[in-house]
Formats: structure tokens, C-alpha cells, sequence
């Protein structure tokens, strides 16, 4: 059974930076393309980045247009965890942060991966950016 913990959220303001981490286990975490997704009160939830699965050679990314150049994603699959370090956060990047696996292996995502392209989420962690 696959599980994903994200932890690394928190209240910050405008302009700081934070690093949310997702730790993955019961899957071969090396064979699967990662995702962040996030969803603001009242909206629907909206890809963040994405991180395609590792061989140990480096992996493509693809970025939100609304987040590139301030978001970076990574992995470390000796630790099975993806993270996303968010610098220069801004009031709309407010919102609950989910990590998410790929339904299949060995699968690079699009610049724009649906919801429906993963197969697992974690509960979440949220962020809230403050002026």
C-alpha cells in the first residue's frame, strides 16, 4: 500500500520561503514520476510541479507557469522523498500542498499532468502566506 506524509508547512509572510517535504513508502519510489498539486479555499486543485521517475540519472521537471522560477522540486529516492522549496511565496500561493505518485511506472509527465495521471495523495499540509 502506497502512503505519502507531506510535512513542512507553515504560516509565513510574503516573500519568505519554505520547504515542504513528502516522504513515500510501499512503492518502488525510484520508478515513479512525483507531482505537488495545491488547492485554495473555494477552488479546485491545481498542478504545482512535477519530477518524472529517476534511474539515478537527472530527471525532468515541469513547473506551473504561475510558480516557475520560484518553486524548484527534487528527489532523493536513497530517502524516498520529493520536496519542493518555494522561494519569494506570495499571498496567492496560499493553500493546502499535496504530494502525489503517478499512476504507472516509468511514465514522464507533461508540462501540465491532470489529477488523473496520479494514483495516490497524501493528506496534505497547508500553507499560508501572510502580507
Amino acid at each position: 500500500q502506497v502512503q505519502l506524509a507531506e510535512s513542512g508547512g507553515g504560516l509565513v509572510q510574503a516573500g519568505d520561503s519554505l520547504n515542504l517535504s513528502c516522504a513515500a513508502s510501499g512503492l518502488p519510489f525510484g520508478d515513479y514520476s512525483m507531482a505537488w498539486f495545491r488547492q485554495a479555499p473555494g477552488k479546485e486543485r491545481e498542478f504545482v510541479a512535477s519530477i518524472s521517475w529517476s534511474d539515478g540519472t537527472l530527471s525532468s521537471r515541469n513547473y506551473a507557469d504561475s510558480v516557475k522560477d520560484r518553486f524548484t522540486i527534487s528527489r532523493d529516492n536513497a530517502k524516498n522523498t520529493v520536496y519542493l522549496q518555494m522561494n519569494g511565496l506570495k499571498l496567492e500561493d496560499t493553500a493546502v500542498y499535496y504530494c502525489a505518485v503517478h499512476r504507472y511506472k516509468y511514465r514522464i509527465t507533461n508540462s501540465h499532468p491532470d489529477i488523473s495521471d496520479f494514483g495516490s495523495w497524501g493528506q496534505g499540509t497547508q500553507v499560508t502566506v501572510s502580507s
